[in-house]
């Protein structure tokens, strides 16, 4: 089985290490130029941003050939999923593929604007997420069929979200993040970075391919970058996941 990966804080990472395949980071792939792979199962996970995949995990979808008997996508989020699976499992129609099993789950949500760190920390115990991952890796195993069901509330939220997708695509996002005195010039908010978005010289400068997943701002050591309107001083790295594997699936 080969599982392709898309994580900014390790929550996707910790989800498809699960599931006891060949790992493939999606940031790394896409540097190649032949997008053909074929196993027998062939899973797809990554977070949701703005009730919607990151752009480049978007981009893959839409690059990537698949050869297989079973192909699955599985999503992490950390407050509403909206009708993200159902809109995917539509746009890859284009594609002539579709996925034989679809499904997410309930994280950390580390978006900074609009959540307080360690107040999510505190709700893991209600989200149940090694509950679901483990049943969810029980679907896979068993090769099961599923794709869940939108509810109208589900395809509200989605349409409401598709103008900050939109303005998220851009890549303009960074030009929000500032850079405090405790920077130390490790460089480590540009290895994690999965879009190649930051550069060190005289000083960090952000450019314009942001895909918003804040690896940059939870991974500094010093605590030294920062949003305009964040909500939170903590920062979050899933706990099943060293900094340096997040450095080696992104940089």
């Amino acid at each position: 089985m080969t599982i392709f990966y898309f994580t900014g804080t390790g929550n996707s990472l910790a989800a498809a290490k699960r599931f006891k395949g060949k790992l493939v980071s999606i940031p790394q792939v896409m540097k190649e130029s032949k997008l053909v792979f074929k196993d027998e199962a062939i899973g797809i996970i990554f977070p949701l941003y703005c009730l919607n995949p990151p752009k480049m995990v978007r981009e893959f979808l839409c690059k990537a050939k698949f050869h297989t008997k079973y192909l699955f996508a599985v999503a992490t989020y950390g407050n509403l999923a909206g009708a993200s699976m159902q809109k995917l499992q539509k746009s890859v129609g284009e594609y002539r593929y579709r996925f034989d099993y679809m499904n997410t789950l309930l994280m950390v949500d580390n978006f900074l604007p609009n959540f307080e760190i360690n107040e999510e920390i505190a709700l893991l115990p209600e989200k149940k997420t090694e509950e679901c991952l483990k049943q969810i890796a029980a679907d896979i195993y068993e090769r099961r069929h599923y794709v869940p069901k939108a509810t109208k509330r589900d395809t509200e939220l989605s349409v409401m979200c598709e103008p900050l997708m939109a303005q998220q695509d851009k890549g303009e996002n960074a030009r929000e993040f500032s850079v405090n005195g405790n920077c130390i010039r490790c460089g480590i908010c540009a290895k994690v970075c999965p879009a190649d978005n930051i550069t060190l010289a005289e000083q960090i400068k952000f450019h314009d391919k942001c895909e918003s997943c804040f690896a940059c701002i939870h991974a500094c050591p010093e605590n030294a970058v920062h949003l305009k309107n964040e909500k939170s001083n903590v920062r979050w790295r899933n706990p099943e996941v060293t900094l340096e594997e997040l450095i080696q699936s992104n940089q």
